[in-house]
Formats: structure tokens, sequence, C-alpha cells
């Protein structure tokens, strides 16, 4: 779902919860981005991966289902 940055700005400003699951969203989506960039991951950092791939995903669709309300 493609969101102009006005009305990203407008709901940030205005609602507090879809404020805080996009904070953790962006949090998950910079952990997952650094570990990407490990040619050769642990199998410990793997599983970190997609624990946090699948917790972004949630995060995405509770915002989502905030924005359809909007």
């Amino acid at each position: 779902m493609e969101i102009k940055k006005e009305a990203l700005d407008t709901i940030l400003n205005s609602n507090i919860n879809f404020k805080r699951l996009y904070s953790a969203h962006l949090k998950l989506k910079t952990k997952i981005k650094d570990l990407n960039k490990k040619k050769f991951p642990t199998t410990t950092e793997s599983a970190q991966k997609k624990q946090h791939q699948k917790k972004k995903l949630i995060l995405k669709d509770k915002m989502e289902v905030i924005l359809g309300q909007a």
C-alpha cells in the first residue's frame, strides 16, 4: 500500500498507536538491513532475521488496518 508523505505525516501526528507501530517497523527494517549485509550469517543471525521479518510484516498489517480506518 502506497501512502503519500503528507498523509503519512498527518497520521503520524494524529495517531499515537500508528506512530508507535511505524517507529517499531523502521527499527526492524534497519536490523534486517544490517543482517543482510553479513556475507556469512550465523544460524542465530539467520533465525533473528526471519523473526524480525515476521514481526515487521505483522506491524505493516496493523498499520494498514489503521490506514484503512482513516
